[in-house]
């Protein structure tokens, strides 16, 4: 396919998306690269905003991180706490959180499967707000597709990308382990949200994250 026929493709998809995720009760957006997603996830916190974050490389991969960091935001950098967990309670309590999915269905289901589990928990409930930033790549049929991608893509990648010693890290697919390591502790599955205007999702018309 050309640029131009993923393009077409992926703003029809994602309109079937945004429809699911109304009747979900969260709200869906459609950007066509990533300065059109940066600008909405902006428009989405506002400047003086208490903003924190899982470790979302989509937010990273729009600029969006950068921008939080060195402007009028009271943004949490975890990374710069000694005490990691102090940092992860704080997002509990934070104006925004931002995150991606690691798959979600095209009638709006959201998939998440965490180690430490503070995304899976702040994503359910405490932060008033939570923006996602979410590439097409990360779009599937339904929920079977959607969990399968999250545990034989995104988890055997990020098992690599932080060094841990489980199966997924050495095969590249999903063993259903239960290695002191593994980061499959918690799968979080978002079918509705309780609370109107709460999570907000940004499809952004890209290949971001894993």
């Amino acid at each position: 396919m050309t640029d131009t026929n993923i393009l077409k493709r992926n703003e029809s998809l994602a309109k079937k998306v945004i429809k699911g995720l109304n009747t979900r009760n969260m709200t869906g957006y459609y950007a066509k690269d990533k300065e059109e997603a940066l600008r909405l996830a902006l428009e989405l916190i506002p400047e003086g905003s208490t903003v924190t974050m899982g470790g979302a490389m989509s937010v990273r991969e729009i600029g969006l991180f950068n921008v939080l960091k060195t402007g009028n935001y009271n943004f949490i950098d975890r990374d710069e706490y000694e005490d990691k967990r102090a940092a992860m309670l704080l997002a509990y309590d934070a104006d925004v959180f931002l995150s991606s999915t690691n798959a979600m269905t095209e009638d709006g289901v959201l998939v998440n499967i965490d180690g430490n589990s503070n995304r899976v928990s702040a994503i359910a409930q405490g932060p008033k707000k939570v923006v996602m930033i979410v590439g097409m790549n990360k779009v599937c049929p339904d929920i079977d597709s959607a969990i399968k991608r999250a545990r034989n893509v995104a988890a055997p990648i990020n098992a690599q990308r932080f060094g841990l010693d489980t199966p997924c890290a050495h095969t590249g697919a999903c063993a259903n382990c239960t290695s002191p390591d593994t980061i499959c502790c918690q799968i979080l599955i978002t079918r509705y949200s309780r609370h109107e205007g709460r999570i907000h999702v940004i499809l952004v018309n890209d290949s971001l994250g894993y």
